[in-house]
């Protein structure tokens, strides 16, 4: 038979683990209501993340400005990903580490300037 006596530590930090949870969440909710804080409007409630309202026709044109500004900073953010360990081994790679790196932010800067060039960061 299984000793059950050993999952005892893993029940208490579930419990407390689900206990912070929704003290995390309600607790704010409900100090904003006492407080006088919860004043919801039409400003509030609109969308601001997307750029156009999440429930409307399927088929409907929407602008893709937002989706491409949202793909450059994924590829910008890439780049810092690649350089952090770009540069912890630079003192093995050396030139060839060097060079290599160079030639991957040059591409990088061409279409950067080529994207602004265009006018996909302006921003209307």
């Amino acid at each position: 038979m299984v000793d059950l006596e050993q999952y005892l530590p893993i029940l208490i930090f579930l419990f407390i683990a689900v206990l912070l949870s929704a003290a995390f969440v309600f607790l704010p909710m409900g100090v904003s209501r006492l407080t006088g804080a919860h004043n919801p409007n039409a400003e509030k409630l609109s969308e601001y993340e997307c750029g156009f309202p999440a429930f409307e026709e399927p088929r409907s044109q929407f602008d893709v400005k937002f989706y491409l500004v949202a793909i450059s900073f994924l590829l910008f953010d890439l780049e810092a990903a690649f350089l952090f360990p770009w540069a912890v081994s630079l003192e093995f790679t050396q030139w060839t580490g060097w060079i290599g790196m160079m030639v991957f932010l040059g591409i990088l800067a061409i279409g950067l300037a080529y994207e602004w060039k265009m006018g996909a960061l302006d921003w209307q």
